[in-house]
């Protein structure tokens, strides 16, 4: 008589497992020892997946070196006017839009943004994002960015290609080591996050270190075109009373003024508080501030480099 082995016997699942997943990304994967995660307590759930996430940012820190080159090669094609345009589909589209969005308010900039569908059929159309990258005529000192999971996204692929045929320097950015992705960007970071909790379920450890790779990109990248002065906000759109505050605080933090020079100096700077730091700390007006600010590129620290030690 034969005799079925029981689903409580680890080889089977180990057999079933490989079975199903053997060609599937380690995202893709069932991890065995969780697969009576549907009878687990609350609160064993909660160490569980905290405990899965401290491991993401460990593997966004194996993956530094690869990062620090991309943003080099970023800040140089973005300081020639170029930009950074994100890809993405699905969670790892709202990733990066999500970053892109951010972006704006925080630095007034548009140099960067995101081409992205949540649409789940739009991910297999190799072509789509590509005509997008087209109508933003991408060139040579464009940067494209591709994000994707399992770095196999027919989306996203498609997408690099285009920008590669147009001259932009192409990024990708997996989850997983030795993607199809990697293999066709110019550039590859790789973050290996390893089997989801949910098997597959990449908006878990996955979406967590695209978050954190993309804030690092974009965060280091406005710094370096001096964005910033110091860690100050200083290129923010001061559109509401929140951001206004933040404005008037980083103007006073920058320069030690009195509250009523920094008052008047964002007035008369219109709210640019670039323009109000360098007027108060070059004792000049706001013509000259902006004509200094205009000299250096934008960036504080040379616009004020003869007057501040």
């Amino acid at each position: 008589m034969t005799h079925l082995a029981t689903p409580d016997s680890p080889l089977v699942w180990e057999a079933v497992t490989r079975a199903l997943t053997g060609g599937a990304a380690t995202t893709e994967r069932q991890r065995i020892d969780l697969r009576d995660l549907d009878l687990q307590p609350t609160k064993e759930l909660v160490r569980l997946i905290n405990t899965e996430d401290r491991t993401v940012a460990e593997a966004v820190d194996g993956a530094a070196g690869s990062i620090a080159g991309a943003i080099d090669m970023i800040v140089e094609r973005l300081a020639r006017g170029g930009r950074l345009v994100y890809v993405g589909a699905g969670s790892s589209g709202r990733a990066a839009a999500g970053d892109a969005a951010e972006c704006g308010p925080t630095f007034s900039t548009d140099q960067i943004l995101a081409v992205a569908t949540e649409d789940e059929a739009v991910e297999d159309d190799r072509d789509a994002a590509g005509r997008e990258l087209q109508a933003l005529a991408v060139g040579p000192i464009d940067v494209v960015l591709g994000v994707s999971a399992g770095g196999s996204t027919p989306y996203t692929l498609g997408a690099i290609d285009r920008a590669r045929a147009a001259g932009s320097l192409t990024i990708g950015l997996a989850c997983v080591a030795g993607s199809e992705l990697a293999r066709r960007a110019d550039r590859a970071i790789e973050v290996e996050v390893g089997p989801e909790v949910i098997a597959g379920s990449t908006r878990m450890k996955a979406g967590t270190a695209q978050k954190l790779v993309l804030n690092t990109i974009s965060t280091i990248v406005m710094v370096q075109l001096g964005k910033t002065f110091g860690n100050l906000m200083v290129d923010v759109q001061a559109s509401n009373e929140k951001l206004r505050a933040r404005a008037c605080r980083a103007v006073a933090l920058a320069t030690a003024a009195p509250e009523e020079e920094v008052a008047a100096a964002i007035a008369a700077a219109e709210g640019d508080p670039k323009v109000a730091i360098v007027s108060l700390l070059a004792g000049v007006d706001v013509e000259a501030a902006r004509s200094r600010l205009s000299a250096a590129h934008g960036v504080i620290r040379e616009a004020v480099a003869d007057v501040v030690g």
